[in-house]
């Protein structure tokens, strides 16, 4: 795509991902949720299960599948949402996280540790001759772990209980490649897709989230070298950059730039594994 202007290559990345300038709040609430209850009804399974972190993103996909599981049972269907907190040892942002389940009020919660099982395999693959280049490196992999690990409970509990596990993969996140793949990337139902940062903040509004939560800074926050490390201090661009762009505004250079390298760079977290041809 070099010989194409900036802005063909933006409006080409916001056509694949979907995302629209605008939205309407309550409109998308209804829709996102019926979204989640034909699925239930078509696959057969009665169960919705996601991590919550104390996010904006997991804290309004979690209070859209609690909906979601209300409207089925108001409806005559069998459905529940188990919540699930996946916390590696304590986490600094504890409080967010019950502040959303308590909003979110899920039918249960789950609590499981994923220290012990991400502290042994990082133990096992440095005991097999494993080798990084240094301590950020260790914990760059060790973080991928983590975010593995968690999705390993997530579908445990899934099959367990009859039950799909959603995702919170959003446009902004998604253009830039900003997840695990198999890990936070893997899920049956992505209830925020299409949407850019800004637009989830406008329906966690809609949905009345705790505005502390809705306008927290989102961090990832799998690096135990430098917890609660920023999202946008990763990227090097606001979330506001990132959202002007899918909303197709402009831009300055540095955010184009940032934008496409890291889109085209992740484009693999975004398909299904490649095959021979």
């Amino acid at each position: 795509m070099e010989n194409r202007s900036n802005t063909e290559i933006q409006k080409h990345i916001i056509s694949q991902l979907n995302v629209h300038p605008s939205v309407d709040p309550d409109e998308e609430v209804g829709r996102r949720v019926k979204f989640l209850c034909e699925y239930m009804e078509k696959s057969g399974q009665r169960t919705l299960v996601l991590g919550i972190s104390g996010g904006v993103d997991s804290t309004v996909a979690g209070r859209l599948a609690q909906l979601a599981v209300e409207r089925t049972r108001d409806q005559g269907g069998d459905a529940r949402f188990v919540a699930m907190r996946l916390p590696y040892g304590e986490q600094k942002d504890e409080a967010d996280a019950r502040r959303a389940l308590d909003y979110i009020a899920p039918d249960e919660t789950l609590t499981v540790g994923i220290k012990g099982a991400s502290d042994a395999m990082l133990a096992s693959l440095e005991e097999s001759g494993l080798e990084f280049g240094d301590e950020e490196h260790r914990d760059f992999v060790l973080g991928n772990i983590k975010a593995r690990q968690r999705m390993v409970a997530q579908y445990a509990v899934a099959g367990a209980r009859g039950g799909l596990v959603i995702g919170t993969d959003q446009g902004a996140e998604a253009v830039m490649g900003f997840f695990t793949k198999f890990g936070d990337g893997a899920c049956d139902l992505t209830p925020l897709d299409g949407l850019n940062k800004r637009q989830v903040r406008e329906i966690g509004r809609a949905i009345e989230a705790p505005s502390e939560l809705i306008e927290k800074q989102p961090t990832a926050d799998l690096e135990s070298l430098s917890p609660q490390k920023t999202d946008e201090s990763v990227f090097g661009i606001s979330y506001d950059e990132i959202d002007d762009f899918l909303e197709g505004r402009e831009v300055g250079e540095t955010a184009y730039r940032t934008i496409f390298e890291a889109y085209f760079k992740t484009e693999h977290k975004r398909t299904l594994p490649l095959v021979p041809q």
